[in-house]
């Protein structure tokens, strides 16, 4: 199965981790694994953002820490369809965050007479607090990574 994800991955915390692994679960033993990497206007409002280069090298280090590298194309995005208009892909893994985006994807493909993706939510990944991770609230220094708060003194 080919498979899609997207994302800015400014810091690579648990509920990236989790959509990567799903989307690779999805794609099985023979798929692959498209990741879009948002760049330019996708990212130009966000703070700490760190580049392009930097968040690649963070990815392809977590993909072959899990064996995955080899069935993964990462490539940069600059709008948020990426090639999901162009290419053929059977799956999108997406976040609550994202759904509302690959539910657009599917209805521009069907426009332009491409089968839909599957679309495959998973959930927030929860911080200790009950709430999302993200690397907002880590750079807020509210949280780790992993989802645990950050001690403030």
């Amino acid at each position: 199965m080919k498979v899609c994800i997207g994302g800015t991955f400014n810091i690579l915390h648990k509920g990236h981790k989790t959509l990567i692994n799903k989307s690779f679960e999805v794609a099985g033993v023979d798929g692959t694994v498209f990741i879009g990497l948002a760049s330019g206007k996708l990212v130009k409002s966000k703070i700490g953002i760190k580049s392009l280069y930097k968040r690649k090298t963070e990815l392809e280090k977590y993909l072959k820490k899990k064996k995955f590298l080899k069935k993964a194309t990462i490539q940069q995005i600059t709008d948020k369809y990426g090639p999901t208009l162009i290419q053929d892909f059977d799956a999108i893994v997406v976040s609550p965050e994202t759904l509302k985006t690959a539910e657009e994807i599917n209805i521009k493909r069907k426009e332009k007479g491409k089968k839909p993706m599957k679309i495959i939510q998973i959930p927030y990944v929860l911080a200790e607090d009950g709430k999302p991770i993200s690397s907002s609230r880590i750079i807020n220094k509210e949280i780790y990574e992993n989802g645990n708060i950050l001690q403030r003194d």
